[in-house]
């Protein structure tokens, strides 16, 4: 892996759970760390649900392996350029394990009219 393909800034984002002034549990995603990727844009759908469009992208991350990395799951997210992404795989990359490929989805919402 080239330093020039790791181009992009990625966050990696974990789930925190905080109380608020009423004691009520608040979940907030604060970022963990923040890694140069690459990205490739891989599949992009529509689905139709209750009079709703919703648009989502499936992406893939590479990054460089370190005990940090090596700890993300399907329960965190990344963001990249101001979007959020949902880890959905995440495996090893290369012969000697030095990178590891993230595959994450986006989803939003397209306005109507």
């Amino acid at each position: 892996m080239q330093a020039g393909d790791l181009a992009w800034r990625l966050q990696i984002l974990r789930k925190a759970v905080t109380q608020n002034a009423l004691n009520e549990d608040v979940e907030t995603w604060p970022v963990l760390a923040t890694v140069w990727a690459s990205k490739a844009d891989v599949s992009d759908g529509e689905r139709v649900r209750a009079e709703a469009v919703w648009a989502s992208i499936t992406t893939r991350f590479v990054i460089r392996r370190s005990t940090l990395t090596e700890s993300i799951t399907p329960l965190d997210r990344v963001q990249c350029d101001g979007r959020p992404y949902n880890v959905v795989g995440k495996k090893d990359v290369g012969p000697r394990r030095e990178a590891f490929e993230l595959t994450a989805v986006a989803r939003a919402e397209i306005p109507s009219g």
